[in-house]
């Protein structure tokens, strides 16, 4: 744990502890089951109904499902598809999957049928945990995916092979050996977007919970302190959802609060913060605009009690920095971090000065610098690449069956985040901007390549090109320039067809919000095309008049 009364201090201070084994369900479950009535989750169900689980309880569930799993062949090292969002079934099965040896497999709800057929056929899953919501999206796929042998429904189902998740687990025995797990053994995979081309695979070791901690203690102000209990809106299935905020939090034996609606309600967030004491937020700036501008003092309204704010991934602004602190009196602690190696820079509001601009400083336990094409740390104020030097508890193993990208992915002892920035003299990060074009859009990554490669498969389509551009709630939003086949008409009708595409094949928050239609497509000798361009173009037509509201251009 952090200690310390100034960020030189707690720095200073800190230590790695790694022991020989690790098993991260083991240590966000087992270790505090002694305590029978200890409260590990306060569930809020899509009726609002609450449900309560203690860490005992959940000790035995995941038992019963660790047993379950290897009784049907499920054992170590295979992959195991995490289909759900925030729900105790979700936590439970992570536990087990842990508990195993097995390897995790994250997977949004919001993915579509493609989304999840290329991550579950590139990981070869041998089992999905899913929902009655999505099942029938593993039925249109599950032929094309060999590996796969078993599903299991939360909810009950019928069909391919499935399992009900409940009735299963009564029948097993509540008694499991953890398999011991050494802290570099492959415990998780996260598909993280990329540029061109499919997702990668990260793949993480046990000691990722471990690596984490640091930074997850910095961010909540030097987290756990009495009475704390966690709440984050987002999914779990994103690594700022998880691990960022739902196994650290268990680590320290503190409870969290699983309350995620289908739409976002920013009073009824605020009814909840103040309804379960919520003391630690971790969320996206998006989300805090949201509760900002629906309710302007919340403190007037709710008897609200949080100690700490932590968010990342968009540019903050004044405005909401101002308001957190002048009407939650909580400072946003920024976090700076990414699915390879999560939680290294930012700000501990307790301990040192947030410096507005800038987004922190290098968490304890982490060396941050920022290095020239030759992998020679800059000087100060120096513009550069943001890299982390290796080893580091918190960096990923590898790029799953990809060698060529993990080797690429770094420079002598440095791991490249592919963003750029500078450090000041007094080790403020200040971000410059990303190397490459991933689309930071209300808290979600989306990748081009991916958006792209849906969009190809469209009957309409003959080249598409996606880049971001700015938005003012969510950041960024997706904007795809269609260049339509020959004999092809662009119109509404075509645009709608083409959002619609996206939204039911790949993820809901990845569809193309703006379309506009091209005549030429700016490219390469090579056949790449130019997103710089797409961008100019853009820039360009935002400043002049619209041209048949599609954005089309011939």
């Amino acid at each position: 744990m952090l200690s310390g009364r100034t960020y030189d201090e707690v720095y200073r201070n800190f230590r790695w502890d790694i022991p020989e084994y690790y098993n991260i369900g083991v240590d966000v479950c087992d270790k505090w089951a002694g305590d029978r009535q200890r409260l590990a989750l306060i569930y809020i169900d899509p009726q609002g109904r609450e449900q309560r689980y203690t860490f005992r309880s959940l000790r035995d569930y995941s038992n019963q499902l660790a047993n379950t799993l290897k009784a049907r062949g499920i054992d170590r090292s295979d992959r195991v598809g995490i289909l759900l969002s925030q729900r105790p079934e979700t936590l439970i099965s992570h536990i087990a999957v842990y508990k195993l040896g097995a390897v995790a497999v994250q997977l949004l709800t919001l993915f579509g049928p493609e989304a999840l057929e290329y991550r579950l056929a590139d990981s070869q899953a041998r089992a999905v945990i899913t929902d009655k919501e999505n099942l029938s999206k593993i039925h249109a796929i599950g032929e094309r995916l060999p590996h796969l042998e078993l599903v299991i429904a939360v909810d009950g189902g019928q069909g391919r092979a499935e399992m009900d998740f409940w009735e299963a687990l009564t029948r097993a025995e509540r008694e499991f050996a953890p398999v011991r797990t050494r802290p570099d053994d492959p415990a998780l995979i996260i598909y993280t977007s990329g540029t061109t081309g499919q997702p990668k695979g990260t793949l993480h070791g046990h000691r990722l919970l471990l690596g984490i901690l640091p930074g997850f203690e910095f961010y909540h102000n030097l987290f756990p302190q009495k009475d704390d209990l966690m709440w984050t809106p987002l999914d779990w299935a994103y690594i700022g959802g998880s691990y960022d905020a739902l196994f650290p939090t268990l680590h320290h034996g503190y409870p969290v609060l699983a309350y995620r609606p289908r739409k976002f309600d920013p009073e009824e967030a605020f009814f909840m913060m103040a309804k379960h004491g919520v003391r630690n937020l971790m969320a996206v700036p998006t989300v805090l605009r949201m509760m900002m501008h629906a309710v302007r003092q919340p403190r007037e309204k709710y008897d609200l009690r949080l100690r700490s704010i932590t968010a990342g991934g968009e540019t903050m602004g004044t405005e909401l920095c101002d308001w957190t602190r002048e009407q939650l009196g909580v400072e946003i602690n920024e976090q700076y971090g990414q699915t390879e190696c999560d939680l290294v820079v930012g700000y501990c509001s307790q301990i040192m000065e947030i410096v507005p601009g800038a987004i922190g400083r290098a968490v304890p336990g982490h060396t941050v610098e920022i290095i020239n094409e030759d992998g020679l740390v800059a000087g100060p104020d120096e513009l550069g690449e943001i890299a982390v030097r290796a080893p580091d508890p918190v960096m990923f193993l590898e790029y799953w069956k990809n060698p060529v990208a993990t080797r690429e992915k770094f420079i002598g002892d440095w791991m490249r985040t592919g963003d750029y920035g500078r450090k000041d003299k007094e080790g403020n990060f200040w971000f410059g901007g990303r190397q490459d074009d991933l689309i930071e859009s209300g808290g979600y990554r989306i990748g081009p390549g991916e958006v792209e490669d849906c969009l190809m498969k469209h009957p309409a389509v003959a080249l598409v090109g996606v880049i971001g551009v700015p938005d003012p709630v969510r950041g960024q939003i997706v904007k795809a320039f269609i260049l339509p086949r020959a004999g092809v008409t662009p119109d509404k009708a075509l645009e709608l067809s083409i959002q619609d595409h996206v939204k039911k094949r790949l993820e809901a928050h990845a569809y193309p919000r703006e379309v506009a239609f091209v005549s030429e497509m700016p490219r390469t000798k090579t056949g790449k095309i130019l997103r710089n361009e797409l961008r100019g173009i853009h820039e360009a037509g935002a400043k002049g008049p619209k041209v048949r509201g599609s954005g089309f251009k011939g």
